[in-house]
């Protein structure tokens, strides 16, 4: 049986890995006890998370993909982030279905902590394949209206960097043959359970 009772840690307590998963256990634990969203008061949290951040959860279970929601841009502090992200990942991923109670103690949950993005210059899309740099740059590529973000973890399941842009491209809905108008590439720290 589970809780909702995760401990938060006091004001004066350095961030730390740990406690930022645990605000996305929190935020989940809510989701299913509650059936709504949980957003924490950020001053009861260390300065370090007042910073706004951009951030993803994702959810595994028993290795396979259970949700992955997050932001490229930094719109919320760290600590909002990451329990917004943790619920939205949880219930509110397109590709699946809300996740149960069932489930719950199964799932693994990795943060992925967004550097700023920066612009990719580039003029054809061999340059852009020759700027990235496999297993460090996330990528985030637009055209027209479309647009899509591939983490720096992707790069273990898509290793060369003409993998990871084609099936981006795919993601945001291009066609092999239409090459990304604009792209930027940011870092992250990954914190997995």
């Amino acid at each position: 049986m589970w809780s909702v009772m995760v401990p938060m840690p006091s004001a004066t307590e350095a961030m730390n890995d740990q406690a930022l998963l645990d605000i996305a256990r929190r935020s989940i634990e809510h989701g299913l006890y509650y059936q709504q969203r949980w957003l924490p008061e950020i001053r009861e949290y260390p300065p370090a998370w007042h910073e706004q951040r951009a951030s993803f959860v994702t959810l595994k279970r028993l290795g396979d993909l259970r949700g992955c929601i997050g932001t490229t841009e930094a719109i919320d502090p760290l600590v909002v982030s990451v329990a917004r992200n943790a619920y939205s990942a949880a219930f509110n991923d397109p590709r699946f279905p809300a996740l149960s109670v069932e489930e719950y103690d199964s799932i693994e949950l990795s943060l992925s902590l967004l550097t700023p993005a920066e612009a990719v210059e580039f003029t054809c899309e061999a340059e852009l394949l020759d700027r990235l740099v496999p297993g460090h740059d996330g990528l985030i590529i637009e055209h027209g209206n479309r647009r899509a973000t591939f983490l720096p973890s992707v790069w273990e399941s898509l290793s060369t960097p003409d993998e990871f842009l084609t099936a981006l491209k795919h993601k945001a809905g291009l066609t092999v043959q239409q090459a990304p108008e604009r792209a930027w590439r940011y870092s992250s720290e990954t914190i997995s359970e």
